[in-house]
């Protein structure tokens, strides 16, 4: 911690042919040994920045540099110590979990001996072990996911760069792959993700930075960055939806914006918590509604999503 494992200023790309620069004046900075979540829409340019930052692509101007050297000048000394997990599994479907990880080994320039005790030690670290013997073909989607982390690791990597890695997963899936994610992280390893899901970089990231038509609009802790957007939230959850229907023109007066009705769920924004609590029980009791549920609560990284995703269209 302290010391930068990944930084790039002013990057920025353009595709042959297109209207927009895929990156436009693109920052950041990531410490050691930290879980960093960049997070944007498609078309953001969060595929391009990791591709850039592991020397698959060249930046047309500005500068990056991973593990202390720069991605162009010194891209074979970058890719020794990076590993890289794209958003497709990049395994053999035909080959078993184990011989796919020899394969890696030995493509990492590994003996036999050496790669293949390697092979059974990240089967055994990705709770694969039991299942190593079988073809990849008969993996579910959170096994090949964990595979797809192993072989990245067959040389271990100072900075790994993990692109979508839930895209597609069933929930329990994804689990498995946050799991695999926090050991790695706990041991170390510095962790680049590009995501679209917010729950996972909450759930994940130390830091998060958010991508707008290629460059980072906000950037913190996701702490931080919910206490941007301001103030908090009160849940308001009823039994019938009818009796939701009816809250909703009571609780407007209390809230600090529009509140976002669903179903059985108000939930409104509020500034001043204890007040907001007390005048919207109030207006409840008096208009004989009782909730199921009442929660005080910080806004959610899609909130803030949605807040800078507002700002930023307005601006353009």
């Amino acid at each position: 911690m302290g010391q930068t494992a990944v930084s790039a200023r002013q990057v920025r790309k353009t595709y042959r042919g297109a209207d927009a620069p895929a990156l436009d004046g693109f920052d950041l900075e990531i410490p050691t040994g930290t879980v960093y979540g960049l997070l944007g829409p498609n078309g953001a340019g969060k595929t391009t920045a990791i591709r850039i930052l592991a020397t698959l692509l060249r930046l047309d101007s500005g500068e990056a540099t991973v593990a202390g050297f720069d991605v162009s000048a010194d891209a074979a000394n970058v890719r020794r110590r990076i590993g890289l997990v794209g958003q497709y599994a990049a395994v053999d479907e035909v080959l078993s979990g184990r011989q796919n990880l020899v394969l890696f080994g030995r493509l990492n320039h590994l003996g036999t001996a050496k790669a293949t005790q390697r092979a059974d030690e990240l089967l055994e670290r990705f709770a694969l072990a039991d299942t190593g013997t079988k073809p990849v073909s008969k993996y579910s989607g959170g096994m090949r996911r964990r595979l797809d982390l192993a072989a990245s690791l067959i040389v271990a990597p100072e900075v790994l760069f993990v692109d979508e890695p839930t895209t597609g997963l069933d929930p329990q899936a994804r689990q498995e792959v946050w799991a695999s994610l926090r050991e790695l992280s706990e041991g170390g390893t510095t962790i680049l993700l590009t995501t679209q899901y917010l729950e996972e970089a909450d759930q994940l990231a130390d830091r998060v930075a958010m991508l707008w038509h290629g460059r980072v609009v906000s950037e913190g802790t996701p702490d931080e960055l919910k206490a941007a957007v301001g103030g908090d939230w009160i849940d308001v959850i009823f039994d019938r939806p009818d009796e939701a229907a009816r809250a909703l023109s009571l609780l407007r007066p209390h809230a600090d914006g529009e509140p976002k009705a669903d179903q059985m769920k108000i939930s409104v924004p509020v500034k001043q918590r204890t007040k907001a609590l007390i005048a919207i029980s109030t207006s409840l009791s008096g208009a004989g509604l009782e909730p199921a549920e009442v929660n005080l609560r910080r806004p959610t990284l899609d909130e803030v999503f949605i807040a800078q995703h507002a700002k930023e269209g307005a601006s353009l």
